[in-house]
Protein backbone atom coordinates (compact mmCIF):
# COMPACT_ATOMS: atom_id res chain seq x y z
CA UNK A 1 0.00 0.00 0.00
CA UNK A 2 1.36 3.39 -0.72
CA UNK A 3 0.19 6.65 0.46
CA UNK A 4 0.53 10.68 0.35
CA UNK A 5 0.88 13.37 2.53
CA UNK A 6 1.11 17.13 2.48
CA UNK A 7 4.67 16.50 3.73
CA UNK A 8 6.04 15.37 0.67
CA UNK A 9 6.52 11.77 1.95
CA UNK A 10 5.45 8.34 0.85
CA UNK A 11 4.75 5.67 3.31
CA UNK A 12 5.30 2.09 1.78
CA UNK A 13 5.25 -1.33 3.40
CA UNK A 14 7.68 -2.77 2.76
CA UNK A 15 8.31 -6.41 3.23
CA UNK A 16 11.89 -6.13 4.62
CA UNK A 17 11.67 -3.31 6.52
CA UNK A 18 7.89 -2.85 7.46
CA UNK A 19 6.13 0.06 6.89
CA UNK A 20 8.94 3.16 6.06
CA UNK A 21 8.00 7.03 5.65
CA UNK A 22 10.32 8.35 2.67
CA UNK A 23 11.31 11.70 2.24
CA UNK A 24 10.49 12.62 -1.49
CA UNK A 25 13.96 14.53 -2.02
CA UNK A 26 15.33 11.38 -0.96
CA UNK A 27 13.45 8.88 -3.82
CA UNK A 28 15.55 8.11 -6.95
CA UNK A 29 13.53 7.93 -10.47
CA UNK A 30 14.45 5.14 -12.45
CA UNK A 31 12.97 5.73 -15.61
CA UNK A 32 13.70 2.54 -17.56
CA UNK A 33 13.39 0.63 -14.17
CA UNK A 34 15.93 -1.87 -13.20
CA UNK A 35 17.20 -4.98 -15.75
CA UNK A 36 14.03 -7.32 -15.42
CA UNK A 37 11.88 -5.02 -13.05
CA UNK A 38 11.11 -2.30 -15.85
CA UNK A 39 7.60 -1.42 -13.72
CA UNK A 40 9.66 0.08 -11.13
CA UNK A 41 10.24 3.18 -11.44
CA UNK A 42 11.08 5.04 -8.03
CA UNK A 43 13.84 3.72 -5.41
CA UNK A 44 15.53 5.05 -2.35
CA UNK A 45 18.70 3.49 -0.98
CA UNK A 46 18.03 1.75 2.60
CA UNK A 47 20.85 1.80 5.47
CA UNK A 48 20.41 -0.83 8.07
CA UNK A 49 23.67 -0.41 9.67
CA UNK A 50 25.76 2.55 8.97
CA UNK A 51 29.68 0.89 9.24
CA UNK A 52 28.15 -2.46 6.93
CA UNK A 53 28.84 -1.20 3.45
CA UNK A 54 26.16 -3.29 1.88
CA UNK A 55 23.01 -1.04 1.92
CA UNK A 56 19.19 -1.65 0.22
CA UNK A 57 17.70 -0.29 -3.23
CA UNK A 58 14.23 -0.38 -1.82
CA UNK A 59 11.49 -0.03 -4.69
CA UNK A 60 8.36 1.96 -3.70
CA UNK A 61 5.94 0.53 -6.07
CA UNK A 62 6.75 -2.88 -5.36
CA UNK A 63 7.42 -3.11 -1.48
CA UNK A 64 8.52 -6.83 -1.89
CA UNK A 65 11.79 -5.71 -4.14
CA UNK A 66 14.97 -4.70 -2.83
CA UNK A 67 18.27 -5.40 -4.30
CA UNK A 68 21.65 -5.11 -2.04
CA UNK A 69 23.94 -2.92 -3.31
CA UNK A 70 27.42 -1.72 -2.67
CA UNK A 71 29.78 0.88 -3.84
CA UNK A 72 31.98 -0.80 -5.86
CA UNK A 73 35.25 0.70 -4.82
CA UNK A 74 34.65 -0.90 -1.33
CA UNK A 75 35.66 -3.70 -2.28
CA UNK A 76 37.13 -3.17 -5.97
CA UNK A 77 39.45 0.11 -5.61
CA UNK A 78 40.45 0.00 -9.15
CA UNK A 79 36.67 -0.31 -10.62
CA UNK A 80 36.34 2.42 -13.73
CA UNK A 81 33.14 3.26 -15.01
CA UNK A 82 33.07 4.77 -18.34
CA UNK A 83 29.10 5.41 -19.39
CA UNK A 84 28.15 5.40 -22.98
CA UNK A 85 27.10 9.55 -23.96
CA UNK A 86 23.83 8.27 -24.74
CA UNK A 87 23.73 7.25 -21.04
CA UNK A 88 25.08 10.06 -19.99
CA UNK A 89 22.22 12.24 -21.71
CA UNK A 90 19.60 10.00 -20.00
CA UNK A 91 21.36 10.74 -16.50
CA UNK A 92 21.88 14.57 -17.26
CA UNK A 93 25.51 14.02 -16.38
CA UNK A 94 28.79 15.93 -18.30
CA UNK A 95 32.59 15.07 -16.66
CA UNK A 96 31.33 17.93 -14.06
CA UNK A 97 28.08 16.39 -12.44
CA UNK A 98 28.89 14.08 -9.43
CA UNK A 99 27.33 10.76 -9.92
CA UNK A 100 26.87 8.09 -7.22
CA UNK A 101 27.18 4.20 -7.62
CA UNK A 102 26.04 1.42 -6.66
CA UNK A 103 26.64 -2.55 -8.00
CA UNK A 104 23.81 -5.36 -6.97
CA UNK A 105 24.75 -7.71 -5.27
CA UNK A 106 23.88 -11.48 -4.76
CA UNK A 107 24.32 -13.18 -1.59
CA UNK A 108 23.93 -17.30 -1.69
CA UNK A 109 21.29 -18.15 1.42
CA UNK A 110 23.87 -21.24 1.69
CA UNK A 111 26.83 -19.21 1.65
CA UNK A 112 26.81 -15.70 2.18
CA UNK A 113 30.75 -15.70 1.95
CA UNK A 114 30.37 -16.69 -1.71
CA UNK A 115 28.51 -13.21 -2.76
CA UNK A 116 29.41 -11.84 -5.95
CA UNK A 117 28.50 -8.06 -7.33
CA UNK A 118 27.16 -7.52 -10.94
CA UNK A 119 29.88 -5.08 -12.35
CA UNK A 120 29.10 -5.21 -15.71
CA UNK A 121 25.30 -3.84 -14.90
CA UNK A 122 25.94 -0.64 -12.53
CA UNK A 123 23.56 1.65 -10.99
CA UNK A 124 24.55 4.77 -11.86
CA UNK A 125 22.18 7.81 -9.74
CA UNK A 126 23.04 12.05 -10.96
CA UNK A 127 22.17 13.29 -7.23
CA UNK A 128 21.50 16.76 -8.30
CA UNK A 129 18.60 15.20 -10.28
CA UNK A 130 17.41 12.43 -8.45
CA UNK A 131 17.96 10.38 -11.63
CA UNK A 132 19.05 6.92 -12.24
CA UNK A 133 19.95 4.02 -14.52
CA UNK A 134 21.08 0.46 -14.70
CA UNK A 135 23.91 0.90 -17.14
CA UNK A 136 25.50 -2.26 -19.78
CA UNK A 137 29.08 -1.38 -19.43
CA UNK A 138 31.20 -3.08 -22.46
CA UNK A 139 33.95 -3.87 -20.29
CA UNK A 140 35.96 -7.23 -20.60
CA UNK A 141 37.85 -6.90 -17.13
CA UNK A 142 33.96 -7.55 -15.76
CA UNK A 143 31.74 -9.56 -14.67
CA UNK A 144 27.89 -10.17 -13.34
CA UNK A 145 29.25 -12.26 -10.87
CA UNK A 146 32.37 -10.57 -9.57
CA UNK A 147 33.70 -12.29 -6.46
CA UNK A 148 33.27 -9.47 -3.55
CA UNK A 149 35.50 -11.30 -0.73
CA UNK A 150 37.89 -12.55 -3.11
CA UNK A 151 38.68 -9.40 -4.09
CA UNK A 152 38.72 -8.34 -0.57
CA UNK A 153 40.99 -11.47 0.13
CA UNK A 154 43.71 -10.30 -3.08
CA UNK A 155 44.03 -6.91 -1.67
CA UNK A 156 44.63 -7.66 1.98
CA UNK A 157 47.21 -10.11 0.67
CA UNK A 158 49.16 -7.09 -1.18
Amino acid sequence: MITTNLEREMKVNTSRFGDISVEESLIITMPDGMIGFEDCKRFVVMHQDPDNPLKWFQSLDDGALAFPIINPWAFKRDYSLSISDADADFLHMDEDTPKIVFVVVTVPRNNPAAMTANLLGPIVINPLRKIGKQVVLSDERYTTRHGIMEEIHMRSNH
